[in-house]
């Protein structure tokens, strides 16, 4: 049985590690370098750092970051944002990165899904769809859940699939940042229709609330931000319920 992983999710902006609820007002949340670190310790399974502020100009400011994480941790970690080519995802993964994440250059260049599957294997590539639910239809949102598209979650899912991604993020823009528990109704729908890993994100605020997409979400992975970065949950008691709970952990 594969086990399920937990994945601290820092959103940088400025160089800073900053957290908001539903894509907005956001507050300071800590040194991501430092985080990073005391995460590793703690027995995360990944991390995930999306740089939320992204321009063609911070790049550079993103791979010293990186190269500054890769040095302190010895877990897998995935990062995101602004990232638009080949060259972007080359200089990211020389500095120590071992996954990417992209969202919106993947919806406006769908190509670019399987240049980077060719070029770095499937495993080193995840696509992070942000939707939103709107009149009873799950739509894919861009920039930032900034922006609506005509797309629907589950057909632009399917199609990143056949493009060659290795895994799915998909953050739920109503659950994010409320801590009511996470979108699980569309994460079983996901699961189900896809091969693919499902990285679930958007909406922890307890303990249950992982077991419950663990089982109804059938998500592969749970991601979260504010509840570890405030120490609200420790991720060790989290992997110690769940493993009380016949949910398979590495711990």
């Amino acid at each position: 049985m594969l086990t399920k992983r937990i994945i601290p999710c820092l959103d940088i902006k400025d160089g800073r590690t900053v957290k908001g609820v539903n894509f907005v007002g956001l507050r300071d949340a800590g040194d991501p370098v430092e985080l990073a670190k005391r995460y590793a310790i703690e027995g995360a399974d990944e991390l995930v750092f999306l740089d939320i502020s992204a321009t063609e100009e911070k790049r550079k400011t993103l791979a010293k970051l990186v190269l500054q994480v890769a040095e302190q941790v010895n877990i897998p970690f995935t990062v995101g944002g602004g990232i638009s080519s080949v060259e972007d995802v080359d200089i990211l993964l020389q500095n120590g990165a071992d996954k990417v994440s992209i969202n919106s250059s993947a919806v406006k260049n769908p190509q670019l899904i399987n240049d980077l599957s060719a070029k770095f294997g499937s495993q080193c590539v995840t696509v992070a769809i942000d939707a939103k639910q709107v009149n009873g239809e799950w739509m894919v949102h861009l920039v930032g859940g900034k922006v609506p598209t005509e797309l629907n979650l589950f057909t632009w899912a399917k199609e990143v699939e056949q493009r060659g991604a290795g895994e799915i993020l998909f953050t739920s823009m109503n659950n994010d940042g409320t801590k009511d528990g996470f979108a699980n109704e569309a994460l079983r729908k996901l699961s189900e229709e896809l091969t693919i890993p499902i990285i679930a994100s958007g909406g922890a605020g307890s303990i249950q609330h992982f077991k419950d997409t663990f089982h109804l979400g059938k998500s592969d992975a749970a991601l979260a931000a504010s509840v570890f970065h405030f120490k609200e949950i420790e991720i060790v008691d989290l992997k110690k319920a769940l493993q009380a709970d016949n949910i398979a952990v590495r711990l």
